[in-house]
């Protein structure tokens, strides 16, 4: 199979997943190195797909041109994550990712792609399991979400939820 065949398989796989796909699983799937999927993500985002490397593996975001985002900037302790990231999805929302902004490096980006408590549990555990720290203590709990809703009006809400926990910085 060419390369450019591969790369169609390999959208059709991920349009018809459930969950995220890992780089070994899409390896796997097609006989070839996880450096060469790494290769094919960028050659495909290059393309115009909206791929996003997530912890939990390779999402295709095919909502995107049905939702409107807006970046907001937040402050909280490491132990009120949970709380931060349930309000965005118990108002309607999605956290596509968390970005700070580094003195040295400049804006660092992870993406998250949380949209229910289960992808939020699942992080978090994943942060606990690996004893990872976030990337917000880099900047004293200060960071920024990129945050997705169907609607303005459900991130005026989602924004008026973390505004009265006191989250926005």
């Amino acid at each position: 199979m060419d390369g450019q065949t591969r790369r169609i398989e390999m959208i059709k796989m991920l349009q018809e997943a459930t969950k995220p796909m890992s780089g070994a699983k899409l390896g796997n799937a097609f006989g070839i190195s996880r450096q060469v999927v790494v290769q094919d993500i960028a050659l495909l985002r290059a393309e115009g797909y909206d791929l996003l490397a997530t912890a939990r593996g390779y999402i295709l975001n095919q909502e995107a041109g049905n939702m409107v985002s807006r970046v907001i900037l937040v402050k909280h302790t490491a132990e009120q994550m949970e709380d931060e990231l349930n309000t965005v999805v118990d108002n309607g929302g999605r956290v596509r990712n968390v970005i700070v902004s580094h003195s040295v490096y400049g804006d660092l980006t992870g993406d998250l792609m949380l949209k229910t408590r289960r992808d939020v549990k699942a992080f978090a555990e994943k942060v606990g399991h690996n004893e990872a720290a976030l990337l917000s203590v880099l900047t004293a709990g200060v960071h920024m979400h990129t945050i997705e809703a169907p609607t303005e009006e459900e991130l005026d809400i989602i924004e008026e939820e973390l505004r009265q926990k006191g989250y926005l910085a």
